[in-house]
């Protein structure tokens, strides 16, 4: 990989070539000195305590980053730039986002009403939207086989099928099926349940319905977790969608609500297994009358509003030309366990970033050092989804792409990764050469005069198989021709899980990386001329 795209030049002569006059250069160390450890640490408790709960796109969590960010972009001195439908400006980005998720579902005998995630779970999807009234029927353990049979002389087209979990043993406590204590292909995996699924459905069932071995607080924590889990079947799109019905959806209940559903007693059907047991073969066909069950699955249609971020830093004398610093807001909110993932570094730490260098930026202006060009300080959303924030921006820019010089973004900054654990003094450098090789220089020449870190190009390669060119949100201004630094320090143990907090984050070392940020971003909005793109690798 070239890591030095003027390795014929020293970069000592390339940013003498580059950079603004030393009084520019003196007065800039001033306003990237007020970039601090303690700063970037308070509003990072903010970002990322436990009450954004994760900060997951389109969640109230999110959208209180959102607010914190906007109140103190306001706080600076930074304009509202976004056009609102009232003729004015906020600093609020709104896009809609599209998702399905469960409305009324239910399950009720003429006895009681069962609700889903309170009394059974959903594995896949049903969309049931109006009640139905159908049969139910017992298939033992919805097994078919030369050795056992829960389908001979069974009809269950049309029908609510209910079947046991597991599978049969025999009198000694052999399974059944195998003649051994090795359990067959109908409860030996974590797909044995679809393959019972698929076959009542192939048999012409309209429902199925297994009935759990937990009971107690046991099944009521099972439903609490699937509960969780189940929330992927809320997922969230840019464009709305037509959701695929499953072929294997199942509804999982207790042992006391099977009995309910089919109208006998625990003392009957603890004698059908035991018969089962006794015989090896399946309960004989009606031994247990047919009832009916009342449901409903009903699938929803929502919009999810979200919002990218953004205060304007408006320039002096170039000031229709613009830079870009962003940072994702987001992140994946709550692990299926319930536990809540902070993303202190995951995207907390570029968030701060770009509110310290705000503040910063904002500073020098109210100190008549403003900067020639104009800045916008963006936080997106979406980024975890997708890049979707971005994308929407760069579709929908508030100023034309035409005149965005740059973008610099910042994810994951505060950590560092197994390769750099002995030597934190580094940062990885991603695209910077990849549009404008003035820009990268630029990028060198500000490290080497200010913060003199390793920059690393490990990922800088496109071709990396950990393509992280693609998985930050510069690459959105990179497809539009926009040139980018993407400012990144590595995936740590904690990424993407609960670990990701405040405590773990090496402020001495962010600060000097967003510094580097502000040198950078300083040298861009100050220079004669704007950077020229003179590569087509986006």
């Amino acid at each position: 990989m070239n890591k030095r795209i003027f390795g014929a030049l020293p970069i000592l002569a390339v940013s003498c070539l580059l950079f603004t006059p030393a009084k520019a250069q003196d007065v800039s160390i001033q306003y990237a000195q007020s970039i601090t450890p303690q700063d970037l640490e308070r509003h990072l408790r903010v970002i990322s305590h436990d009450s954004l709960e994760g900060r997951d796109t389109g969640s109230r969590g999110q959208k209180k980053a959102a607010n914190y960010v906007a109140n103190f972009f306001k706080s600076v001195g930074l304009q509202a730039i976004v056009p609102t439908s009232d003729g004015q400006k906020s600093y609020f980005q709104p896009y809609a986002l599209y998702q399905k998720s469960w409305g009324e579902v239910y399950l009720a005998t003429e006895h009681q009403r069962y609700e889903l995630q309170h009394d059974f779970y959903l594995s896949g999807i049903l969309n049931v939207l109006s009640e139905e009234k159908v049969p139910v029927i017992f298939a033992g353990y919805g097994i078919e086989s030369d050795k056992y049979d829960d389908y001979k002389n069974l009809n269950v087209e049309g029908k609510a099928v209910v079947f046991l979990e597991g599978e049969p043993k025999d009198k000694s406590g052999k399974f059944l099926l195998s003649g051994d204590e090795k359990a067959s292909k109908w409860s030996s995996d974590n797909m044995s349940w679809q393959r019972k699924v698929s076959l009542a459905t192939a048999k012409g069932a309209k429902y199925v319905l297994i009935v759990s071995d937990l009971t107690g607080d046991e099944f009521t924590q099972q439903v609490a977790k699937r509960g969780a889990m189940n929330q992927r079947f809320n997922r969230l799109s840019m464009k709305p969608y037509t959701e695929k019905v499953s072929g294997n959806a199942a509804f999982t209940i207790s042992r006391k609500m099977a009995l309910d559903l089919l109208g006998i007693k625990e003392k009957k059907l603890a004698k059908i297994q035991k018969a089962i047991t006794q015989k090896g073969q399946p309960p004989a066909t009606g031994t247990i009358a047919e009832q009916t069950v009342r449901l409903k699955a009903e699938r929803k249609d929502n919009i999810v509003m979200t919002e990218n971020v953004m205060g304007f830093l408006e320039g002096t004398d170039k000031k229709d030309e613009v830079i870009v610093i962003s940072a994702h807001l987001d992140h994946i909110g709550i692990s299926a366990d319930g536990q809540i993932n902070n993303g202190a570094d995951d995207d907390g730490s570029g968030t701060v970033s770009i509110l310290e260098l705000a503040e910063a930026f904002s500073k020098a202006k109210a100190e008549g050092h403003g900067p020639r060009r104009s800045i916008l300080f963006m936080t997106v959303t979406g980024e975890e989804k997708g890049l979707w924030g971005s994308e929407y921006y760069t579709s929908n820019p508030v100023i034309p792409l035409a005149n965005t010089i740059c973008d610099l973004n910042i994810d994951m900054i505060g950590r560092v990764d197994a390769a750099h654990k002995d030597d934190p003094k580094y940062v990885y450098v991603i695209g910077s050469d990849k549009l404008s090789s003035e820009l990268h220089a630029i990028g060198e020449g500000a490290n080497e005069k200010y913060v003199n870190y390793k920059l690393d190009y490990t990922f800088n390669n496109p071709t990396d198989p950990n393509r992280f060119y693609y998985r930050s949100d510069h690459y959105n201004f990179a497809k539009n021709k926009v040139p980018v630094i993407f400012y990144f320090t590595g995936v740590h143990e904690d990424y993407h899980r609960p670990g990701d907090d405040v405590e773990k984050i090496m402020f001495d070392k962010q600060s000097k990386i967003v510094q580097l940020v502000f040198h950078t971003a300083w040298e861009l909005s100050n220079r004669n001329e704007r950077i020229k793109v003179d590569s087509n690798k986006p």
